[in-house]
């Protein structure tokens, strides 16, 4: 377990804090950082706990991919009711990341689907090097997106392209979901975390009474 002032975190994700930023890291490369309970109540302990004194933060990953949504090993202990009130769950933390105290800058890269693709589309600014590729599978597996997307991925890219995304399953390039609006940049691959620090330094240099206002909107 990692510590993150009086809390303690699962192993799926490390903190550390540099100043006014804050570094948040999905750590389960193994599986593709896919999300399970643990996580998820992790990234809301950590988005309603954050320091005063930072200002902004950036959600990144471990290994090649950002996260590849629900972790469906967890999928059969949910009966249906029980689905229902496990989908809530995900609504409330990425609400918490989403209307949080501070902006949150995302780098994606490879699979940014399903849940993977709501937790990015929670944050504030998204920066995607060329590996990126999102994709809603749900529907592939007997599942709705149930954790939020069906309500924000259509606020990026528009009901048509979401409704197709969700009923294919096919996956959308990086480039190509860069000019939909899932992402503000485009970088070569290894250049994420860099830009993100750049946009990170920027946004730290507003007052943090504009900076919650904007994310109220």
């Amino acid at each position: 377990m990692s510590s993150f002032g009086h809390l303690n975190l699962p192993d799926s994700l490390h903190v550390q804090q540099d100043g006014e930023i804050l570094h948040v890291q999905l750590a389960r490369p193994q599986k593709r950082n896919a999300l399970n309970d643990e996580t998820l109540l992790g990234l809301e302990q950590i988005f309603t706990h954050v320091p005063s004194e930072v200002r902004v933060a950036i959600l990144a990953s471990q290994g090649d991919h950002f996260c590849a949504g629900l972790d469906l090993s967890e999928l059969a202990e949910h009966d249906a009711v029980e689905g229902i009130y496990h989908s809530r769950t995900w609504h409330r933390v990425f609400a918490c990341i989403q209307f949080g105290a501070v902006p949150v800058v995302a780098v994606l890269r490879g699979a940014v689907i399903g849940g993977g693709l709501e937790l990015a589309c929670a944050a504030h600014v998204r920066v995607a090097e060329t590996s990126t590729f999102y994709a809603l599978p749900e529907s592939q597996h007997g599942i709705f997106p149930g954790g939020g997307a069906s309500v924000q991925v259509p606020k990026l890219i528009g009901l048509s392209r979401t409704m197709e995304m969700m009923l294919t399953g096919r996956r959308v390039s990086a480039e190509e979901g860069a000019t939909w609006g899932f992402a503000h940049y485009l970088v070569e691959e290894g250049a994420g975390l860099d830009k993100a620090l750049e946009l990170a330094r920027t946004i730290a240099g507003n007052t943090p009474f504009t900076n919650y206002a904007i994310l109220q909107v």
